[in-house]
Parts: structure tokens; sequence; C-alpha cells
């Protein structure tokens, strides 16, 4: 295969002392999307891109492959406030989702239609909180490539707008008082109080009261000295009490603040955890009487359950309810306190080597009562009960066949149902799901799901490893429509549960963090060599995929290892770690990976900065780096810089492409878009790696075609 000829994108001499060291960046004037050099390059990138596609024979299979994967319907539980049940819900032809509401009578309606309200499916449900009394409902519309995030309030009758909108409130918490008269909601400063160019977060936490102009909405906490913090709000059932979280990036330490609200608009705080202190997670909830319920990895890094008094602010008078489990990671965990139960109960859902376990326990002592029975061996999430007072438990449950479905726990009598759920397009494919344990270069243990075929096969397969590696967040086996269209075609997908992630606990994400997250790549590398090694593959047959954080540790692991890849394939990535701050929410990740700001951790940055560790004269796998226009998480200048870098280093003449989103965001795009790009992905993978999708959905359609 000859090499390609690349668009031309000069290399200018820009080079920062920062600290002593000199860094290169010959690519900065890729980070100006709106300079017209960029565009014209970038458009130019976008036809190269199309040609290359233009010649994978087999997208259309891929494609298909793709479509029968998918998943409709329902995929997390219902909200219930009162008589009324919320449920989101996306049919086959729908671009978003929808929101339902169900009476008490089951009857069903549509209370938002984003089609309505712009017809080019770009416009999304992004979340919705229901008042207590399920009268009315604060719905939050995103519109992708838009940085706008208003709120309206609706009434739940008639699915009319009473209020709103509320500006700027984009990754808000909402908290409504009893009544459905005020809540409580995080929002931006408004631009024209902000600095010239102040990219920072400014949130703020406001009361808004119904029928009152968004002008009028007191700030109740929040200030100039926490630039980028995040909040989270809880109001107790009674309406007396406001707990505020705060933490400075998303996977951060935290603060909790405690206020009783005699004058909502004029709070009183007092910290009780701080999270400097502690050096943990904690998430309060109130109980009924005056103790707060405290979910925490305070000196339990797999987390446990304590329950404290109110205002007290010593971890020492931490009174353990449900101890740490070393071996199972603890994921969530939900009160039920109906009057007619013989007592207070929780749920605890728990993660032992990835699969879900979920038992009943006292609330008073945390005394296990009972095991819950789960439809198989899974992932159970997003654990969800009535409000005010809960005897039912609402839940999602998926595996690597079954996609999410919800079913209905009931506590009194202690039977489990199926509500509703997900379906795929036709049949789903007969996926065999295990976990194996592979050692690090360093010895460490680490977990690597595996989806296969469920037919044996001797000899290698081509493979798809996909990581992600960041901000504590774990990796579980669930349904991935992505997976099995790859395993449909005779494929294997895995999953790398790198140093970094949760899937261990709180030291876990520790290990693979700041200073250390060369832990979490050289644990991606070795888990390729693993699935070299033991014959399930080969470096001819291997390609890895990473989503941000995951993009980040796919291209970090290449341009430490190209020799171990066929293909890279990276959406929405970090690639510049030196000036990742700048971009996007860069500037709040600072927790995680570091600062370019202090000479040793700009150490750490450049020891693994994808941008920064592209050799000339490397022969590179094919990369397909896939990015938004607008992306407001992680910025589009990753992308373009790592390409142009990419293409004028390599010696292969297997391809550097970028594929471009011009209307989209970094997630949640219109689901004919996310079909597309997964196919996209797919077909740049299968074409790379030898794996042919034809006879798969040749005998997808026969199955279909077969009588149920």
């Amino acid at each position: 295969m000859a090499r390609l000829s690349y668009p031309a994108a000069r290399r200018s001499d820009v080079v920062e002392d920062l600290f002593g060291v000199p860094v290169a960046d010959p690519y900065r004037w890729l980070e100006d999307g709106h300079h017209a050099d960029v565009r014209d390059w970038a458009a130019t990138q976008d036809r190269l891109f199309h040609a290359c596609r233009a010649g994978w024979s087999e997208r259309r299979a891929w494609t298909s492959l793709v479509d029968e994967a998918s998943s409709f319907g329902v995929s997390e539980p219902p909200m219930v406030r009162g008589p009324i049940m919320f449920l989101a819900e996306q049919l086959r032809e729908d671009e978003q989702r929808r929101l339902l509401v169900v009476d008490a009578e089951g009857n069903r309606r549509v209370l938002v239609d984003p089609a309505l309200i712009d017809p080019s499916g770009h416009a999304g449900l992004y979340d919705w909180w229901p008042s207590r009394e399920g009268e009315r409902v604060a719905v939050q519309m995103e519109v992708a490539e838009q940085p706008g995030s208003d709120i309206l309030v609706l009434d739940v009758r008639t699915g009319e707008a009473v209020d709103g909108p509320l500006p700027r409130a984009r990754n808000t918490s909402l908290a409504w008082l009893p009544g459905g008269e005020a809540f409580y909601y995080v929002s931006r400063v408004p631009n024209g109080d902000l600095a010239p160019g102040d990219m920072r977060l400014q949130r703020r936490v406001r009361l808004h009261r119904i029928g009152t102009p968004w002008q009028a909405d007191t700030v109740v906490f929040g200030g100039d000295d926490a630039p980028d913090h995040y909040y989270g709000l809880t109001v107790s059932a009674d309406g007396r009490h406001l707990a505020i979280t705060a933490m400075a990036g998303p996977a951060s330490p935290n603060d909790v603040y405690v206020a009783e609200l005699i004058d909502p608009q004029a709070p009183h705080f007092t910290k009780i955890v701080d999270g400097r202190i502690t050096g943990a997670r904690v998430l309060p909830r109130f109980l009924v009487d005056d103790d707060l319920l405290l979910v925490t990895d305070y000196l339990a890094p797999c987390g446990r359950i304590c329950v404290a008094p109110r205002h007290d602010t010593d971890p020492a008078a931490w009174r353990t309810l449900v101890p740490e489990d070393p071996q199972a990671p603890l994921d969530e965990c939900l009160v039920l306190d109906d009057p007619a139960l013989p007592r207070p109960l929780l749920l605890v859902a728990r993660a032992r080597h990835g699969i879900s376990t979920v038992t009943l326990h006292d609330l008073a002592g945390g005394r296990p009562l009972t095991g819950v029975p789960l439809p198989g061996t899974g992932v159970v999430s997003s654990l969800r009960t009535n409000i005010p007072h809960g005897r039912q438990a609402w839940f999602s449950y998926c595996d690597a066949t079954t996609p999410p479905t919800i079913y209905r726990y009931d506590a009194i009598s202690g039977t489990m149902a199926q509500e509703t759920g997900a379906t795929t397009a036709g049949r789903t494919p007969e996926i065999r799901s295990r976990s194996v344990r592979y050692r690090a270069g360093d010895g460490t243990e680490v977990t690597l799901l595996l989806f296969t075929p469920a037919e044996e096969h001797q000899g290698p397969r081509p493979t798809l490893l996909y990581g992600y590696g960041s901000f504590g967040m774990p990796m579980r086996p669930w349904f991935f429509p992505m997976a099995a269209a790859w395993v449909s075609a005779g494929g294997i997908y895995a999953v790398a549960c790198v140093r970094g992630g949760g899937d261990a606990g709180q030291h876990w994400h520790d290990a693979g963090r700041g200073p250390y997250k060369h832990r979490a790549i050289s644990d991606f590398n070795d888990a390729a060599t693993w699935l070299i090694t033991t014959g399930r593959t080969t470096r001819d047959q291997l390609a890895i995929y990473g989503i941000s954080g995951g993009g980040l540790l796919v291209t970090a692991a290449a341009a430490q290892r190209p020799d171990l890849y066929a293909a890279v394939i990276a959406a929405g990535p970090l690639c510049d770690m030196v000036r990742y701050e700048r971009f996007g929410l860069g500037c709040t990740w600072t927790e995680e990976f570091g600062t370019a700001s202090r000479p040793e951790q700009l150490r750490w940055l450049l020891g693994y900065s994808p941008y920064h560790n592209v050799r000339p004269g490397t022969p590179y796998p094919a990369f397909l780096l896939a990015g938004a226009v607008t992306d407001l998480q992680t910025g589009e200048a990753h992308v373009t810089k790592m390409c142009a870098a990419l293409q004028h280093a390599t010696s292969s003449d297997r391809p550097v492409l970028m594929r471009r989103e011009p209307d989209t965001a970094h997630a949640a795009s219109p689901a004919s878009k996310e079909r597309a790009l997964t196919a996209d992905l797919l077909a740049f993978a299968g074409q790379y790696t030898g794996l042919s999708p034809k006879k798969a959905t040749t005998r997808l359609h026969e199955r279909a075609a077969e009588p149920r």
C-alpha cells in the first residue's frame, strides 16, 4: 500500500521554556479553529477521510451489524413521585429520548418530545427533575454544539411551561423544596459579570422561586474563591435542611456543607466534611431523624456506608453501618422507608470482579438480611425508589447479551418483576463473557473482560481492545452495541480494567492518576501483550479504542509501543497534556492529571503526553482520530494537533485520518449520527485487522427470518 499524501501542515518554530525545559509545539496554530488557514486545512482533512472511507468496501455490512445490535426503548429506571412515574424512552426512529409520564392507572403520554422542538434531532433531553409531589418537572434541553443549557419548568398535567428559561445551567444539580414552589440549582455567573476571556466554570448555587425572573435568584453558595468547583445538592424530605457537596474536579475529594433552612434564601452552612483532611469522597443523604447517611471511601478504598450526627464535623464520630468489602467495591445504596415496611431498609449494590450483587440490610444497624436475586451474572445500575417514602426499588440490569432492562423490587412482598426495558433491532448474537486476570509489568494483577463468539475457534482472532483508566470510572461487562457487532462478525472485544479506573476501589484510581498515570498506560500495553502472547490475537489483528480519557490512554499507549498495534481509534481524546487545561473543561481536571504550571507535574505530563511523544520516522499503526468541531469538554485542538504530528512523523503506509463532526458534541449526538460513527469506527478497525462482517450479516438475517 502506498503512503498517503497528507494535507500540508506548516511546522512553526514555537518552543516554550517551561521551568528550564524546552517544549516544542509546532502545531499550536491549529488551536485557533476559527482561523481561515485552520478551516482550510481541516476541510482538506475531511476530504481525505471521505476518500479513504469510500475504499472501505465492507462499511455497509458494518452499518447493518450496528443497526442489528443497537438497542431501543427504556434504558434507565423511572423516577416515581407520588402517583406519577417519569420515564425516558427512545424508539428506533427517534433521534433523541422522549419524556413520558405514567399515571396511577397506567396511562402513558408524552410530556416532552425533542423532535417537536427541533426536527433536526440536535436538541436533546439532557435531564429532568420532578417535584416531590409530581405536579411539576424541571426539564433541561441541550443542543450539542451550543454551550447554553436552559431549564424550563412544566406543569405535568398540561405539559405547558409555567416558568423559565433559566440560563447557563449546563451540568447542573437541582433539588426541589416540598410544595413544588421553589428549588435550588447551579448555574454559571452571567457573561456580563465575568472578566474578558474568563473560561472558568464560575458556578453558583441559587434559589429559584416559581414565577420570579431568574435575575432575582439569590446566590446561596459559591464564590470567586472556587472558580472551578462542582456542586451537588440534596434537600431533606421535610424540606428543613440542605446539603451541598463541593469538589474541585469530577473525581476529587469533596467538602460537605449542611444548612438548616430557617430562611431558604439565607441558609447558614456548617462545613461537616473537609476534603483536604479526609482526602475522600463523601456523599450525604438525610435520614428521617437527625442523622446523615454517608457513602464514603474515607478509610475504606472500596467504600463503606456510615451514619453521622447531622452537624458533627469529626469523622471519628461516624458509625459504620455497612463495612467495606475489599473484594467488592461499593457502587450504590438506597433507603426504603415506607411506613408499611416492618422496619426501614437499606439496599446495597456492589461489584465483585465486575459482577453485581445486591443485598438488603436493616437500616438501623446495617445487619444483612437477604440477597436480592438478579436476572443473571451482569451489571446493576441506577437504583431508584418512590419519593417521598420508598417501598419499591427500580434498577437497570444488563449483561453482554442483554440490553438494559428495568426491574422493580417490592420490599414488602420480597418479589421482583420486569418493568420494561430496551430491545435490540435484531437478534442479539451469542456472546461468551468472562473475566481473566493478567500481570502488569510490576506484578500487579489486572482484570481483563473478554467478549468472544460462543462457538469454539482455534487460533487468533481480530481483536478490539478498549480502555478508559481515568476519574475512578470502573469498567463493567455492560451491554455494548459496538462489542455485539464486533463479536457477531467473529472478533474478540476486550476491556482492560487498568489502574486509574475504579474497578478495585479508590486505591485503584489513585494508583493510576497524577504522578502514576504512566501505570494506566503500561497496564494497557501489558493487556495487549497478554492477548498476543496467549495466542488470542496477533499484532496485525489488534486494534485499540478509547473515548475521551480513554482516547488519551490509547494514543499514549500507541506512542509508547507502536509495534503492538495494527490500528488505533481515539474519539474525543486528550493528546496535548501540556496545554489541556486551556481547552474545554480541562482546567477542572488537574486533580486527575496534574498541571503544567508546576515543574514536577510538568515532568509527569511530558513523560506520557501523546502529542509530545510522537517521534519522526516511526512506523505508526493506522490512526483514526474522531472528534466534534464543537467539543465543549476536551476541545477540538487535541484531534487536529495530534493528527498533524502523526501525519508528519509516520514512516508507515498505514493511514492517519481525522474524522470530524461539524454539529455534534463530546457525547449525546443524535442517534443516527452515533450509529454512523460506530459503523465508521468498526469499518476502520475491520479494515486494518482483517475482520470481515459480511458472513455475520448474512447469518443474522437468516436467524431473523426464522420462526420465533
